[in-house]
């Protein structure tokens, strides 16, 4: 059965709002980016003035993850967070649809390039977290050399996410055993291989609970496995963005030792160590609004439930991780 005919199969429900997506998403490309962005903060800042999920799972991870600041600055943070989340979102269709070195043209400034350069026949894992524009991120690790992405079929604007990533010459590796082979076998070529590390596994086997900013995540083994298995080096890539519509700025980062340990825990805690970094050079980018502890461990209170006011958020937060004693 070929892509069309699966295509083609899909309730009419969900081809009408594909299609009004991917109209929306090619009225806004067509615009100037500067214009894109404030219309995302504009969107972001409308998100700020009613209670609703984004907003609360937004300030609940804050709350959880970055317990040393009060109150006060974490609602700010929240806040200037959904207007660059907005950015995040309203820009995908411009970085998608635009020419690739048009896109490529808005980095202004690589930090550790050096990490990405790659010994003759050994391949490059390269792991890039939702912070900033991770689209961005994608098609500049394409653009250096031969590239697999892993990637999650999309219920809604598939096509044309795969025709978007793969426009560098990017191979797109299916969330498969399929897919994990092809990642293993760009490896052995001396390839590059991209992988966003901190969305939550579907599946017991292969993922574990490690500490993310001290909070049990529920996190990946298949950088571990793949770095174990190739002997390929480890490194974190991302792209912030600039203030004043200045472009944005790439950052490549060593992981941290142990990431490719014996130890499962050990490395899914290394794993998550190198994200934090990330997510400290521009706490604002992070996609805070994903519900990155969904899953608990055993007898853990859930964390997303509840009212969506912010007097209700701080409480379900402290009674998950007390806040330290001033």
């Amino acid at each position: 059965m070929t892509d069309q005919t699966v295509k083609n199969r899909r309730p009419f429900g969900i081809v009408l709002k594909d299609a009004i997506a991917r109209g929306l998403v090619r009225l806004i490309s067509r615009l100037p980016l500067a214009l894109i962005h404030r219309l995302g903060a504009g969107a972001g800042y409308l998100a700020t003035l009613w209670p609703n999920r984004q907003r609360r799972n937004a300030l609940m991870n804050i709350a959880l993850c970055l317990p040393e600041l009060n109150r006060e600055q974490q609602i700010k943070l929240r806040d200037r967070n959904l207007k660059e989340f907005g950015k995040t979102y309203f820009e995908i269709g411009y970085l998608w649809l635009r020419p690739a070195q048009q896109a490529l043209a808005l980095v202004r400034e690589v930090r550790g390039a050096e990490l990405l350069q790659r010994e003759p026949g050994k391949g490059l894992i390269v792991l890039s977290p939702h912070l900033g524009a991770w689209e961005l991120a994608g098609l500049y690790l394409a653009a250096q050399g031969p590239t697999a992405i892993f990637y999650k079929p999309q219920k809604y604007l598939d096509d044309l996410i795969r025709a978007s990533r793969g426009r560098s010459g990017a191979e797109l590796a299916p969330i498969t055993a399929r897919g994990i082979r092809v990642l293993v076998q760009a490896l052995e070529r001396g390839d590059a291989v991209g992988i966003l590390p901190d969305q939550e596994p579907k599946a017991d086997k292969g993922a574990v609970f490690a500490p993310f900013f001290g909070v049990p995540a529920f996190t990946m083994l298949l950088v571990n496995r793949l770095a174990r298995r190739t002997g390929a080096p480890v490194i974190f890539l991302f792209a912030e963005r600039l203030a004043e519509d200045g472009g944005f700025r790439i950052h490549c980062i060593r992981a941290p030792a142990g990431i490719d340990s014996e130890d499962d825990h050990q490395a899914a805690t290394a794993l998550n160590r190198g994200i934090e970094q990330c997510v400290m050079t521009c706490p604002e980018q992070y996609l805070w609004p994903y519900k990155r502890f969904r899953r608990r461990p055993e007898g853990a209170p859930k964390i997303y439930t509840g009212a969506l006011d912010d007097v209700h958020v701080f409480r379900q937060a402290e009674r998950i991780r007390p806040r330290p004693l001033s």
